[in-house]
């Protein structure tokens, strides 16, 4: 069992992994809906609404649910376990003054401490419409721990000042507020029309820290539709926009 600031956490399993957190009296923990895998001692379930009204008509707005449930341990040594709702690797954020993440939308499983978790919309249109993310974030402000969910492999980068790293769109799982986030077009149209790559790639400049994922959805999905999203002969061209 790991320790750290108090939070008891371990993390089961290789590719399809469980977040067990033991809790002592009071504490909690608030999650994604869908998200609790068990429980054990005695815990009370219960809703929240962060960001208030306004937050949870963000979220409602934009396809996620409009309370979180939380869960509250009501004796000594309770557990509470979440999995995530594909293969792939649990990640976990420390959030404090110094340091506020953002990442992509769906990858949230459950946040320990005084965490405020809100919604980020993206402004620049062509970000969000070619980026892989949407224009949609997820914010992660104040104290404590914020688990988070990737699709196979996980890869950890630290950029210094302006350096950049180019990514295929769809695998960017989370990065620090300070990093900057932008799509740049490929030089070599041939490689997006005949390679399969796409006309995009999102870029990541720092100073910061970026968390990337190897299997996005988007490719899970791909994957079992047979290439092109199911929709037929051409479901294949939009694979020059997006790469996936």
């Amino acid at each position: 069992m790991r320790i750290e600031k108090r939070m008891k956490y371990e993390i089961l399993g290789s590719d399809m992994q469980v977040a067990v957190v033991e809790l002592d009296s009071e504490e909690f923990v608030q999650a994604d809906a869908g998200s609790m895998f068990f429980m054990e001692g005695t815990i009370d379930m219960d809703l929240r609404l962060p960001g208030g009204w306004v937050g949870g008509l963000k979220r409602l707005i934009v396809g996620e649910s409009f309370m979180l449930p939380v869960f509250r341990s009501k004796a000594q040594g309770s557990k509470v376990a979440f999995s995530p709702p594909y293969p792939g690797k649990i990640l976990v954020l420390d959030i404090n003054n110094q340091t506020i993440w953002q990442a992509q939308k769906d990858s949230f499983l459950f946040a320990y401490g005084n965490v405020a978790i809100n919604i980020s919309f993206i402004k620049k249109f062509k970000v969000g419409f070619f980026g892989g993310e949407g224009f949609v974030l997820e914010k992660f402000t104040g104290s404590g721990k914020v688990f988070i969910h990737c699709g196979g492999m996980s890869i950890e980068r630290t950029l210094n000042k302006d350096e950049t790293i180019q990514v295929d769109t769809g695998c960017i799982v989370a990065f620090e507020e300070t990093v900057k986030y932008d799509v740049k077009t490929v030089k070599n149209i041939k490689t997006a029309i005949f390679g399969g790559e796409g006309l995009f790639l999102s870029t990541l400049t720092g100073p910061g820290k970026v968390l990337l994922q190897s299997l996005p959805w988007s490719r899970i999905v791909s994957t079992i539709s047979g290439g092109n999203m199911g929709k037929g002969p051409l479901g294949d061209v939009g694979k020059i926009f997006g790469g996936d």
